[in-house]
């Protein structure tokens, strides 16, 4: 194995700085879960292919992610 160099740092200026705005969410943003309902659903055969071809692409589940995107559709008119 090849063994990494050390860092040395300088106290050389380090150039403009950019102030990036937190967009992290909070802890309780990451640990509640919304209240969920286990619903029969009939979709084309062509929408499941769409999303579990993209969900095995990002290591994901399919489910998961036609649910985030129900969620952000509802979220956005229900405002």
């Amino acid at each position: 194995m090849k063994k990494q160099k050390k860092v040395k740092y300088t106290n050389e200026p380090i150039g403009k700085i950019k102030v990036v705005n937190d967009f992290l969410p909070s802890p309780d943003e990451l640990v509640l879960k919304e209240e969920s309902v286990k619903v029969t659903l009939m979709l084309s055969k062509s929408s499941v292919d769409f999303f579990k071809h993209l969900a095995e692409q990002k290591h994901t589940q399919y489910q998961k992610m036609i649910r985030v995107l129900l969620d952000k559709y509802a979220s956005h008119f229900n405002s």
